[in-house]
């Protein structure tokens, strides 16, 4: 028989939250507002002066390194570790004749020992002088600029025409470079070949033009040679 006593356990309390509320705890990410016409316009506004930049800076760099060899020739740009100290056309020593083309970079040593760059630079700089080079590099390793790099210089008889010459100065007659110029030489002979666009191995010495001994050192030890020219190839 069923019990007549009265249920008095408490019903449960409705649950009034909003079925929308977060729990507690839990963070909800903002809504992304939608991309819209007027922020591809801000973005675009933004994206091309850098676009107009990256351009011209483009374009200068190939007028800069562009164009066929003469064309780089006649802009003559040096590095900023060599000396430039054009001589003046005198009608012998700079005759300001344009050069063909650059085949080779020739190497000569000065033909007065002890000398400096500086003072062979003024010999050439006179109008009775009738030799010349586009570079000299002394014995301390400075480097100058003689002639410009699109003219003939007189240092390699026949083969003015087509090669940059380097004169290199020695303190006595054994025609052996001190070690600061010969570094000087490697650093700058790598530097023209790659200006040139005519490969390291593209290197001669006086001597092998006219038979002249011509730079001394490297005739009188050809082993030597031979290392200048891998240290150049490894520059």
């Amino acid at each position: 028989m069923p019990s007549s006593t009265p249920n008095t356990s408490t019903p449960p309390k409705p649950n009034h939250a909003s079925p929308h509320r977060r729990p507690p705890g839990k963070r909800v990410a903002p809504r992304r507002r939608p991309f819209r016409q007027q922020d591809l316009r801000r973005l675009l506004l933004l994206l091309i002066p850098v676009l107009v930049l990256v351009i011209t800076l483009g374009i200068i760099i190939a007028i800069l390194n562009g164009g066929d060899q003469m064309d780089k020739l006649a802009r003559d740009r040096t590095p900023y570790w060599v000396d430039k100290q054009i001589i003046a056309i005198n009608g012998s020593g700079r005759r300001g004749e344009k050069l063909s083309g650059v085949k080779d970079i020739a190497i000569h040593y000065v033909g007065n020992p002890g000398t400096t760059a500086q003072q062979n630079h003024d010999f050439y700089d006179q109008p009775e002088t009738t030799v010349s080079s586009h570079f000299l590099i002394g014995m301390d390793g400075d480097i100058i600029q003689c002639i410009p790099m699109d003219e003939k210089s007189s240092a390699t008889n026949d083969r003015n025409l087509d090669t940059i010459s380097i004169e290199v100065c020695h303190p006595d007659s054994t025609g052996k470079f001190t070690q600061e110029s010969y570094d000087a030489l490697v650093k700058l002979t790598a530097w023209l070949c790659d200006y040139c666009g005519i490969g390291r191995d593209h290197v001669i010495r006086h001597y092998d033009v006219t038979g002249k001994p011509c730079p001394l050192y490297f005739v009188d030890h050809p082993d030597l040679w031979e290392q200048f020219l891998a240290d150049v190839k490894a520059k």
